[in-house]
Protein backbone atom coordinates (compact mmCIF):
# COMPACT_ATOMS: atom_id res chain seq x y z
CA UNK A 1 0.00 0.00 0.00
CA UNK A 2 3.17 2.07 0.57
CA UNK A 3 4.73 1.63 -2.73
CA UNK A 4 1.29 1.77 -4.61
CA UNK A 5 0.75 5.07 -2.40
CA UNK A 6 4.34 6.74 -3.17
CA UNK A 7 3.60 5.84 -7.21
CA UNK A 8 0.73 7.46 -6.97
CA UNK A 9 1.42 10.33 -5.28
CA UNK A 10 4.69 10.72 -7.05
CA UNK A 11 3.22 10.41 -10.09
CA UNK A 12 0.60 13.28 -9.45
CA UNK A 13 3.18 15.73 -8.28
CA UNK A 14 5.17 15.67 -11.58
CA UNK A 15 1.77 15.74 -13.47
CA UNK A 16 1.25 18.73 -11.49
CA UNK A 17 4.41 20.20 -11.65
CA UNK A 18 4.39 19.32 -16.05
CA UNK A 19 0.84 21.54 -16.14
CA UNK A 20 2.13 23.97 -14.27
CA UNK A 21 5.21 24.02 -16.30
CA UNK A 22 3.01 24.22 -19.51
CA UNK A 23 0.87 26.58 -18.67
CA UNK A 24 3.57 28.85 -17.54
CA UNK A 25 5.17 28.65 -20.76
CA UNK A 26 1.85 29.73 -22.76
CA UNK A 27 1.22 32.63 -19.73
CA UNK A 28 4.45 34.11 -21.22
CA UNK A 29 3.70 33.76 -24.73
CA UNK A 30 -0.03 35.45 -24.00
CA UNK A 31 1.84 38.25 -21.68
CA UNK A 32 4.52 38.97 -24.75
CA UNK A 33 2.02 39.17 -27.34
CA UNK A 34 -0.68 40.49 -24.91
CA UNK A 35 0.03 44.35 -25.54
CA UNK A 36 -0.16 43.96 -29.22
CA UNK A 37 -3.29 42.38 -28.87
CA UNK A 38 -4.55 44.85 -26.58
CA UNK A 39 -3.85 47.80 -28.73
CA UNK A 40 -5.18 45.83 -31.54
CA UNK A 41 -8.44 45.24 -29.18
CA UNK A 42 -8.58 48.93 -28.49
CA UNK A 43 -7.96 50.35 -32.08
CA UNK A 44 -11.48 48.17 -32.91
CA UNK A 45 -13.27 49.64 -29.90
CA UNK A 46 -12.25 53.19 -31.68
CA UNK A 47 -13.11 52.25 -34.81
CA UNK A 48 -16.86 50.57 -34.02
CA UNK A 49 -17.35 53.39 -30.65
CA UNK A 50 -21.67 54.08 -30.81
CA UNK A 51 -21.75 51.05 -33.26
CA UNK A 52 -20.52 48.11 -31.04
CA UNK A 53 -23.51 45.86 -32.14
CA UNK A 54 -21.61 45.62 -35.52
CA UNK A 55 -18.70 44.64 -33.86
CA UNK A 56 -20.56 41.45 -32.04
CA UNK A 57 -21.90 40.49 -35.16
CA UNK A 58 -18.49 40.07 -37.18
CA UNK A 59 -17.06 38.50 -34.13
CA UNK A 60 -19.56 35.82 -33.25
CA UNK A 61 -21.11 35.59 -36.56
CA UNK A 62 -19.21 35.92 -39.15
CA UNK A 63 -15.62 35.15 -38.15
CA UNK A 64 -17.57 31.65 -37.12
CA UNK A 65 -18.97 31.01 -40.14
CA UNK A 66 -16.05 31.96 -42.47
CA UNK A 67 -13.93 29.40 -40.42
CA UNK A 68 -17.20 26.90 -40.83
CA UNK A 69 -17.31 26.78 -44.27
CA UNK A 70 -13.99 27.39 -45.31
CA UNK A 71 -12.71 24.14 -43.52
CA UNK A 72 -15.95 22.47 -44.93
CA UNK A 73 -14.94 23.44 -48.32
CA UNK A 74 -11.66 21.94 -47.80
CA UNK A 75 -13.67 18.48 -46.78
CA UNK A 76 -15.85 19.00 -49.24
CA UNK A 77 -13.45 18.70 -52.55
CA UNK A 78 -12.18 15.89 -50.51
CA UNK A 79 -15.69 14.28 -50.29
CA UNK A 80 -17.20 14.95 -53.81
CA UNK A 81 -13.38 14.68 -56.33
CA UNK A 82 -11.71 12.64 -53.56
CA UNK A 83 -8.59 14.79 -54.02
CA UNK A 84 -6.43 14.94 -52.60
CA UNK A 85 -5.97 11.57 -53.07
CA UNK A 86 -3.88 10.36 -49.89
CA UNK A 87 -6.98 11.83 -47.25
CA UNK A 88 -8.82 8.54 -48.49
CA UNK A 89 -6.33 6.34 -46.58
CA UNK A 90 -7.87 8.55 -43.25
CA UNK A 91 -11.53 7.35 -44.12
CA UNK A 92 -13.47 5.92 -41.09
CA UNK A 93 -16.09 3.49 -42.63
CA UNK A 94 -14.47 2.77 -45.99
CA UNK A 95 -16.30 2.59 -48.79
CA UNK A 96 -18.33 5.01 -47.89
CA UNK A 97 -18.95 8.51 -48.85
CA UNK A 98 -16.47 7.66 -52.30
CA UNK A 99 -16.87 9.78 -53.57
CA UNK A 100 -20.40 11.33 -51.88
CA UNK A 101 -24.32 11.42 -53.31
CA UNK A 102 -24.29 14.42 -54.96
CA UNK A 103 -28.04 14.55 -54.94
CA UNK A 104 -28.18 14.11 -51.54
CA UNK A 105 -25.62 16.23 -49.91
CA UNK A 106 -27.69 19.15 -52.55
CA UNK A 107 -30.59 18.20 -50.90
CA UNK A 108 -29.23 18.45 -47.16
CA UNK A 109 -27.31 21.54 -48.00
CA UNK A 110 -31.24 23.31 -47.61
CA UNK A 111 -31.43 22.34 -44.51
CA UNK A 112 -28.00 23.38 -43.51
CA UNK A 113 -28.57 26.98 -44.97
CA UNK A 114 -32.04 27.53 -43.35
CA UNK A 115 -30.32 26.35 -39.57
CA UNK A 116 -27.54 28.84 -40.37
CA UNK A 117 -29.20 31.51 -41.71
CA UNK A 118 -32.54 31.73 -40.12
CA UNK A 119 -31.63 29.58 -36.83
CA UNK A 120 -28.28 30.69 -35.63
CA UNK A 121 -28.20 33.95 -37.11
CA UNK A 122 -30.88 35.41 -35.64
CA UNK A 123 -30.64 33.16 -32.42
CA UNK A 124 -27.77 35.32 -31.59
CA UNK A 125 -28.60 38.31 -32.38
CA UNK A 126 -31.28 37.90 -30.07
CA UNK A 127 -29.16 36.92 -27.57
CA UNK A 128 -26.90 40.58 -27.54
CA UNK A 129 -29.05 42.09 -25.13
CA UNK A 130 -29.04 39.65 -22.71
CA UNK A 131 -25.22 39.52 -23.14
CA UNK A 132 -25.34 42.60 -22.42
CA UNK A 133 -27.04 42.90 -19.05
CA UNK A 134 -24.82 39.96 -18.32
CA UNK A 135 -21.57 41.56 -18.55
CA UNK A 136 -20.10 44.14 -20.91
CA UNK A 137 -18.72 42.15 -23.99
CA UNK A 138 -16.98 45.53 -25.01
CA UNK A 139 -14.58 46.07 -21.67
CA UNK A 140 -11.14 47.73 -22.26
CA UNK A 141 -9.51 44.85 -20.66
CA UNK A 142 -8.82 41.57 -22.48
CA UNK A 143 -9.16 38.27 -20.62
CA UNK A 144 -6.05 36.83 -19.26
CA UNK A 145 -5.03 33.55 -20.05
CA UNK A 146 -5.72 31.07 -16.99
CA UNK A 147 -9.01 33.45 -16.88
CA UNK A 148 -9.83 32.23 -20.33
CA UNK A 149 -8.66 28.60 -19.52
CA UNK A 150 -11.47 28.87 -16.52
CA UNK A 151 -13.76 29.99 -19.15
CA UNK A 152 -12.78 27.58 -21.46
CA UNK A 153 -13.47 24.65 -19.06
CA UNK A 154 -17.09 26.21 -18.02
CA UNK A 155 -18.03 26.08 -21.38
CA UNK A 156 -16.98 22.44 -22.75
CA UNK A 157 -18.74 20.92 -18.81
CA UNK A 158 -21.58 23.49 -20.08
CA UNK A 159 -21.77 21.85 -23.44
CA UNK A 160 -21.24 18.33 -22.53
CA UNK A 161 -23.84 18.05 -20.14
CA UNK A 162 -26.59 19.77 -22.14
CA UNK A 163 -25.34 18.19 -25.51
CA UNK A 164 -25.52 14.61 -24.03
CA UNK A 165 -28.88 14.31 -22.29
CA UNK A 166 -30.49 16.24 -24.93
CA UNK A 167 -29.39 14.44 -27.37
CA UNK A 168 -30.14 11.24 -25.39
CA UNK A 169 -33.59 12.39 -24.96
CA UNK A 170 -34.21 12.90 -28.94
CA UNK A 171 -33.27 9.45 -28.84
CA UNK A 172 -36.55 8.36 -27.21
CA UNK A 173 -38.56 6.57 -29.77
CA UNK A 174 -40.73 9.33 -30.35
CA UNK A 175 -38.81 12.41 -30.97
CA UNK A 176 -36.49 10.32 -32.54
CA UNK A 177 -38.92 9.45 -35.46
CA UNK A 178 -40.56 13.09 -35.41
CA UNK A 179 -37.07 14.93 -35.01
CA UNK A 180 -33.50 13.48 -34.59
CA UNK A 181 -34.34 10.48 -37.47
CA UNK A 182 -33.33 13.16 -40.35
CA UNK A 183 -29.53 13.77 -38.84
CA UNK A 184 -29.21 10.29 -38.77
CA UNK A 185 -30.15 9.66 -42.74
CA UNK A 186 -26.30 10.46 -42.98
CA UNK A 187 -24.90 6.93 -41.31
CA UNK A 188 -21.47 7.87 -42.45
CA UNK A 189 -21.55 11.65 -41.60
CA UNK A 190 -19.31 14.39 -43.51
CA UNK A 191 -18.37 17.70 -41.89
CA UNK A 192 -21.36 19.83 -43.16
CA UNK A 193 -24.36 17.76 -41.59
CA UNK A 194 -23.05 19.08 -38.00
CA UNK A 195 -26.03 21.24 -39.12
CA UNK A 196 -28.07 19.17 -41.08
CA UNK A 197 -30.51 18.75 -38.25
CA UNK A 198 -34.77 19.71 -37.48
CA UNK A 199 -34.91 23.19 -36.54
CA UNK A 200 -35.82 21.89 -32.99
CA UNK A 201 -33.00 19.78 -32.84
CA UNK A 202 -30.76 22.82 -34.08
CA UNK A 203 -31.90 24.82 -31.21
CA UNK A 204 -31.67 22.21 -28.30
CA UNK A 205 -28.84 20.43 -28.65
CA UNK A 206 -26.52 22.56 -31.06
CA UNK A 207 -27.13 25.88 -30.28
CA UNK A 208 -28.70 26.22 -26.62
CA UNK A 209 -25.43 24.31 -24.81
CA UNK A 210 -22.96 26.31 -26.94
CA UNK A 211 -24.30 29.67 -26.09
CA UNK A 212 -25.74 29.33 -22.56
CA UNK A 213 -21.84 29.37 -20.83
CA UNK A 214 -20.97 32.57 -22.10
CA UNK A 215 -24.47 34.14 -20.71
CA UNK A 216 -23.83 32.67 -17.29
CA UNK A 217 -20.03 33.46 -17.10
CA UNK A 218 -20.61 37.28 -18.68
CA UNK A 219 -17.67 36.44 -20.96
CA UNK A 220 -15.82 38.87 -23.37
CA UNK A 221 -16.40 39.54 -26.40
CA UNK A 222 -13.00 37.83 -27.30
CA UNK A 223 -13.95 34.79 -25.69
CA UNK A 224 -17.07 34.44 -26.96
CA UNK A 225 -16.10 34.69 -30.95
CA UNK A 226 -13.18 32.10 -29.71
CA UNK A 227 -15.39 29.81 -28.36
CA UNK A 228 -18.15 29.67 -31.18
CA UNK A 229 -15.32 29.12 -33.66
CA UNK A 230 -13.96 26.10 -31.63
CA UNK A 231 -17.83 24.94 -31.40
CA UNK A 232 -18.28 24.85 -34.96
CA UNK A 233 -14.28 22.93 -35.60
CA UNK A 234 -15.02 20.05 -33.36
CA UNK A 235 -18.82 19.95 -34.81
CA UNK A 236 -17.64 19.68 -37.97
CA UNK A 237 -14.30 17.78 -36.93
CA UNK A 238 -17.04 14.92 -35.03
CA UNK A 239 -18.43 14.61 -38.30
CA UNK A 240 -16.41 14.84 -41.01
CA UNK A 241 -15.47 11.11 -41.98
CA UNK A 242 -12.01 11.27 -41.77
CA UNK A 243 -9.57 10.32 -39.06
CA UNK A 244 -6.77 13.11 -40.03
CA UNK A 245 -3.43 13.67 -38.30
CA UNK A 246 -3.37 16.47 -35.69
CA UNK A 247 -7.03 16.54 -35.13
CA UNK A 248 -9.07 15.26 -32.53
CA UNK A 249 -10.25 12.01 -33.39
CA UNK A 250 -13.64 11.54 -34.65
CA UNK A 251 -14.17 7.93 -33.93
CA UNK A 252 -16.83 8.56 -30.99
CA UNK A 253 -19.16 10.53 -32.88
CA UNK A 254 -18.83 8.65 -36.16
CA UNK A 255 -19.66 5.53 -34.06
CA UNK A 256 -22.70 6.94 -32.90
CA UNK A 257 -23.69 7.65 -36.11
CA UNK A 258 -23.23 4.09 -37.67
CA UNK A 259 -24.96 1.73 -34.35
CA UNK A 260 -27.54 4.93 -33.03
CA UNK A 261 -27.24 3.67 -29.74
CA UNK A 262 -23.81 4.17 -28.00
CA UNK A 263 -21.73 7.39 -27.89
CA UNK A 264 -24.49 10.78 -27.81
CA UNK A 265 -21.85 13.09 -25.65
CA UNK A 266 -19.43 14.86 -27.23
CA UNK A 267 -16.04 13.92 -24.44
CA UNK A 268 -17.61 10.57 -23.54
CA UNK A 269 -17.54 11.52 -19.71
CA UNK A 270 -21.40 11.06 -19.17
CA UNK A 271 -21.27 7.83 -21.94
CA UNK A 272 -18.61 6.49 -19.50
CA UNK A 273 -21.04 7.25 -16.41
CA UNK A 274 -23.92 6.08 -17.82
CA UNK A 275 -22.74 2.73 -19.86
CA UNK A 276 -23.68 4.15 -22.74
CA UNK A 277 -20.21 2.97 -24.90
CA UNK A 278 -20.31 0.08 -23.57
CA UNK A 279 -20.46 -1.41 -27.00
CA UNK A 280 -18.31 0.87 -28.68
CA UNK A 281 -15.66 -0.33 -26.29
CA UNK A 282 -15.25 -3.53 -27.46
CA UNK A 283 -15.02 -2.37 -31.22
CA UNK A 284 -11.16 -1.51 -33.24
CA UNK A 285 -13.13 1.83 -33.25
CA UNK A 286 -12.35 2.49 -29.46
CA UNK A 287 -9.13 1.66 -29.71
CA UNK A 288 -8.22 3.87 -32.77
CA UNK A 289 -10.27 6.77 -30.76
CA UNK A 290 -7.39 9.06 -29.91
CA UNK A 291 -5.10 11.83 -30.94
CA UNK A 292 -2.96 10.57 -34.26
CA UNK A 293 0.23 12.33 -33.18
CA UNK A 294 1.56 10.80 -37.28
CA UNK A 295 0.88 10.27 -40.87
CA UNK A 296 0.24 6.64 -40.63
CA UNK A 297 -3.56 5.84 -40.55
CA UNK A 298 -4.70 4.41 -37.64
CA UNK A 299 -6.65 2.11 -39.54
CA UNK A 300 -3.47 0.34 -40.70
CA UNK A 301 -1.57 0.39 -37.35
CA UNK A 302 -4.54 -0.63 -36.13
CA UNK A 303 -6.32 -2.91 -38.67
CA UNK A 304 -10.32 -4.41 -38.75
CA UNK A 305 -9.74 -8.16 -37.78
CA UNK A 306 -10.03 -10.36 -40.84
CA UNK A 307 -13.22 -11.27 -41.63
CA UNK A 308 -14.65 -14.70 -41.24
CA UNK A 309 -15.33 -16.76 -44.62
CA UNK A 310 -18.37 -18.81 -44.29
Amino acid sequence: MKRTAFILGSGLLLLVAFLNSVSGQLQRFWDASGCFQQAQWERLLSTFEGKEWILYIIATILVPALLFWSFNGLLLVADTARKPNFISRYRIQVGQNEPVDTMKLRQSMRTILFNQCMISVPMVIFLYPIIKVRGDPYRRELPTFHWFLLELAIFTLINEVLFYYSHRLLHHPTLYKKIHKKHHEWTAPIGVISFYTHPIEHVASNMLPVVLGPILMGSHLSSIAVWFSLALICATVSHCGYHLPFLPSPEFHDYHHLRFNQCYGVLGVLDHLHGTDTMFKQTKAYERHRFLLGFTPLSESIPDPPKKMD
